[in-house]
């Protein structure tokens, strides 16, 4: 039987990361006397588990971390000349805080407990101006919003009445103001459309035909009718073929 249940849990998930193998291979270090040669054994260790797992290399700070889970497996007794700063694993034995999910649905389903909270923010900003700036900014995402959860787009004094609806009526903006400056509209980068290759004009093209067919030479095995030795051949086993067809007597 083995000594990992006896372990203290924290030691337990290192050795089912590095395996069991590995794990005896470091016990083994406290058996050697020699602060040198157990250095190096040590530094073996590390060697071998990136070689058995060298998706390990990417990651930062790797060396640190493996000298250190080498250090905490082995006993931190266990004197090593590491060439990384050598600290104890720290253990954190409080119980972390319960998070707290809202209970309350939000006022309006298209736009969440998001826009509240900058809706929220935006009362609490003194300055008029400003506020109507931060007003604008949060239509601007309500109307974003609407149109993804319901799939159409939404009218500016629609906007405008649930802005107002969500902050107790104190975040009002004026209709015509929205709609002459369009300050809910989100800008769009201007479409780059790839250049097309011109096309030949008809005449272009007829001309390149006629020329192909010109500088054909007469009788060619083309799929152009030209009236040379190959059509006349054509005719000729088409007559043959209608004439050995028998001849039936007149009922």
């Amino acid at each position: 039987m083995t000594e990992t249940p006896l372990l203290p849990f924290h030691l337990q998930l290192l050795v089912r990361e590095y395996g069991q193998s590995t794990y005896q291979l470091i016990q083994g270090l406290a058996q050697i006397e020699d602060v040198a040669e157990r250095t190096r054994r040590a530094a073996g260790i590390v060697q071998l588990i990136l070689r058995l797992r060298p998706s390990l290399r990417d990651q930062p700070d790797i060396q640190t971390r493996l000298w250190n889970h080498i250090h905490a497996l082995a006993g931190t007794e266990v004197v090593l000349d590491a060439p990384v700063t050598l600290t104890p694993p720290r253990l954190h034995t409080e119980r972390p805080k319960r998070v707290e999910y809202p209970r309350q649905a939000p006022k309006l389903k298209a736009y969440g407990r998001g826009v509240e909270a900058l809706v929220a923010k935006a009362l609490t900003i003194e300055d008029a101006t400003e506020r109507d700036q931060a007003a604008v900014q949060i239509g601007r995402t309500m109307k974003f919003l609407y149109r993804q959860h319901n799939k159409e787009n939404a009218k500016d004094q629609t906007i405008i009445r649930h802005l107002a609806e969500l902050s107790g009526g104190q975040l009002r903006l004026d209709a015509q103001l929205v709609a002459d400056q369009g300050l809910f509209e989100i800008a769009s980068l201007p479409a780059t459309a790839s250049p097309q290759p011109a096309r030949p004009t008809g005449s272009q093209g007829s001309n390149r035909f006629e020329g192909s067919r010109e500088r054909r030479p007469e009788g060619s095995s083309s799929g152009f009718s030209t009236g040379g030795g190959n059509g006349k051949k054509r005719d000729k086993k088409r007559g043959k073929k209608f004439r050995s067809e028998p001849q039936q007597p007149p009922q």
